[in-house]
């Protein structure tokens, strides 16, 4: 999406939540696309919701408690609300205040949980990792050249290709004879 539609979309949405959250504190409002922050992949977007809230911890919490309990049916419908104007949001984010480290809700789009995606995908085991700017890099590159849609699938695609090798096999074997002989002491 370009600079001019990027902003236009934020203004709107910007527009939007606040009359959404009356009263809610909403200090500011971005639309995050891939590049601006590690949590995007590409083809993506995250809506950032930043509230006011003060600067003790325990101020922080209670704006949060406070927030999700007034405005938990507006958030519900926020969710599903840009789910269908802009399927490309997989998540918002409400954080109070800027601190990344503090108290925030994530919503995951309809249908884009990892609770729903490892249900629809039969088998599947949601795994959590934590990747350095090198291996997003090459996650990414894989969904920029068409190889993959997301970064799970392209974990996915390159696990595939280790077991294409020989030494896998090979590998497996001898995993298996050390289990055997750990069983034996």
């Amino acid at each position: 999406m370009d600079q001019a539609a990027l902003e236009h979309v934020q203004q709107l949405l910007d527009d939007q939540i606040r009359a959404r959250f009356p009263g809610g504190g909403i200090e500011r409002v971005v639309l995050l696309q891939y590049g601006d922050d590690p949590v995007v992949e590409p083809g993506q977007f995250v809506l950032r919701i930043i509230v006011s809230a003060g600067a003790e911890k325990e101020e922080r919490e209670r704006v949060a408690e406070d927030f999700h309990r007034a405005f938990h049916r507006e958030l519900e419908g926020l969710r599903e609300d840009l789910a269908r104007k802009l399927p490309e949001a997989t998540r918002i984010e409400i954080r109070f205040s800027d601190d990344p480290g503090g108290p925030r809700f994530v919503l995951a789009s309809p249908g884009r949980s990892l609770e729903a995606r490892a249900l629809a995908g039969g088998d599947l085991t949601p795994v959590m990792a934590r990747l350095g700017p090198t291996d997003l890099e090459t996650l990414d590159t894989l969904i920029t050249a068409g190889i993959a849609s997301n970064r799970a699938d392209a974990v996915r695609w390159a696990l595939a290709r280790i077991r294409e090798r020989p030494a896998y096999a090979q590998l497996r074997t001898k995993a298996a004879e050390i289990e055997e002989l750990k069983s034996q002491f």
